[in-house]
């Protein structure tokens, strides 16, 4: 019983000594350089760009530096993305000129938390981050209302591999201590046979 709790003690300090591990990090950066708006959303003729970020990857924030040039009397205001799941079924649309309703150029700057705002959410099985660029109201049909340049840098988690964690492994040990000793211990048992 005392190699049991030896081991047990032995196993508990093992994973208390190991670093808890914290979701990694990875980051996306999409060029702008090209990309135009078009029509409203989901119109086969926008722009539609796929990025595998990994299945089951969710997506956390999104830092922008974005230039709008809008052509004839569109506003920067209409010119949108919608960055989302394939299936279109989660994500966020995303106007960065929300609130300049005039014509011309201008640059949006920023860094959204999706966390903090509620809007994170996690891509499907087919691991693909679906960008579509669009706009939120269409003044002349299947012709570009505004040019876009800059960047989109996307923050997303890949999701847990089946690596198992420094606590897990703690309590494997711990687990494989314990069989250990129950097998010791069970060895050292003497049976006495007698024939009559």
């Amino acid at each position: 019983m005392k190699n049991l709790i030896k081991y047990a003690v032995a196993a508990a300090a093992m994973t208390a000594a190991l670093p808890a591990t914290e979701a990694n990090a990875a980051t996306l950066v999409v060029s702008l350089t090209g990309v135009q708006t078009i029509d409203a959303r989901l119109d086969p003729s926008n722009i539609v760009q796929f990025f595998n970020i990994g299945a089951g990857a969710r997506v956390t924030g999104l830092t922008y530096n974005i230039t709008i040039a809008t052509i004839g009397g569109s506003y920067r205001s209409e010119a949108g993305i919608a960055y989302t799941d394939s299936p279109i079924t989660d994500g966020v649309l995303f106007r960065p000129g929300i609130a300049d309703t005039s014509s011309g150029t201008s640059t949006y700057t920023g860094t959204s938390n999706l966390v903090d705002l509620g809007l994170d959410f996690f891509v499907g099985a087919n691991g693909l981050l679906r960008v579509e660029y669009y706009e939120a109201f269409d003044d002349i049909a299947d012709a570009a209302d505004a040019n876009l340049s800059g960047t989109l840098t996307f923050t997303y988690e890949p999701a847990a591999s089946a690596v198992p964690e420094p606590a897990t492994w703690g309590m494997m040990i711990l687990g494989f201590g314990m069989i250990g000793a129950s097998v010791r211990r069970r060895s050292a048992v003497k049976t006495a046979v007698t024939f009559a």
